[in-house]
């Protein structure tokens, strides 16, 4: 029997689970951002601090070495690796944190009802029957800075993958907390961007605006595509992990409107996690299209199926320009002739 067939496999994908809590309650307890900048830990110290038995302290501790998030050496102290001192450590550009803490928080919890989920077809992560999506106020108090690190670390690829100096106004499309405006800014520095969310969304999203600078550049509209007609004047929309929230009617609606917003040689750009045309993978965009099931009624869509879309709402699409990130795998661009 090959090695990559049997228990062993199954077993490492069954103490996925004994991962993830280790990195969250980690990030809960700021074990990164205590050893930042150089700074070490024995686990006597790290006990005393959190007020802990050295038994717990010490599981705690080798499991984040052995996940490669510490590192521990001939004298038993231990220091942060260069991956958690980039993206671990509270108040750095890039800190992940808040995402941990949103599946920690937000949707390991829904998980317990995954059974629910599976055979009623409906969301766990929030009520139904008392709110009208996801997208409610009463997540905003983690979610949306969640969803920031999550986004900034894949709008830096999305920098990378498309060349935005064709492009000098960009409304972004339920771009809420500015994520994708501020890192496209940043690379960009002749493009002025809009982003188009709910009012109160808007609301969370002015003082990130303003504490990079970006007020002059990145503007604020408040509106719900499903009931507003978008803001005209632009060269591209953005459409960054949005679609994969909705149902696939309600992915063409979005389409169709975003359609009747572009200027004739304009572009649409849909930055999502593709799910490939066979539906046999990525494994990370497969997943994260089955965490919609707890979440929303949508899903990770195909490029094919995305190109099906945009061709009905008058678009050509123009293929796919791949990258590894986060948040996505690619971009899909697509034209208004």
């Amino acid at each position: 029997m090959s090695p990559s067939v049997g228990p062993v496999t199954l077993m490492e994908l069954t103490s996925g689970v004994y991962a993830f809590k280790a990195l969250a309650m980690a990030t809960e307890l700021d074990v990164f951002t205590e050893l930042s900048n150089g700074g070490r830990t024995t686990t006597t110290t790290f006990a005393d601090r959190h007020r802990i038995a050295l038994r717990p302290a010490e599981l705690l501790l080798t499991a984040c070495t052995a996940l490669g998030l510490l590192r521990r050496d001939a004298e038993g102290f231990y220091s942060n690796t260069q991956m958690s001192e980039e993206y671990l450590v509270r108040g750095r550009p890039y800190y992940f944190g808040d995402w941990v803490m949103v599946v920690d928080r937000h949707e390991y919890p829904a998980y317990l009802k995954l059974a629910d989920s599976l055979r009623g077809n409906h969301p766990a992560t929030w009520d139904v029957e008392l709110q009208e999506s996801l997208f409610d106020p009463a997540v905003a108090e983690y979610f949306w800075e969640g969803m920031y690190s999550l986004s900034a670390n894949t709008a830096r690829l999305l920098a990378d993958a498309f060349d935005f100096r064709a492009i000098n106004r960009l409304l972004d499309v339920g771009g809420g907390g500015a994520a994708f405006g501020i890192e496209l800014c940043r690379r960009y520095f002749d493009l002025q961007v809009t982003v188009f969310d709910l009012p109160f969304v808007c609301d969370l999203t002015r003082p990130r605006i303003a504490r990079a600078g970006l007020e002059g550049r990145i503007g604020l509209a408040g509106g719900d595509f499903f009931a507003d007609t978008l803001p005209t004047g632009h060269d591209a929309l953005l459409l960054s992990n949005i679609l994969h929230d909705w149902d696939e009617a309600d992915v063409l609606r979005i389409i169709r409107v975003c359609a009747d917003a572009i200027p004739p040689g304009g572009r649409l750009l849909i930055c999502e996690s593709f799910v490939a045309d066979d539906k046999a993978g990525p494994p990370l965009a497969a997943l994260m299209s089955f965490n919609m099931l707890v979440e929303t009624w949508g899903r990770n869509y195909t490029a094919a199926e995305y190109s099906t879309w945009l061709s009905e709402a008058g678009l050509h699409p123009e293929g796919v320009t791949a990258f590894e990130g986060p948040g996505a795998n690619g971009v899909l661009i697509a034209r208004k002739p």
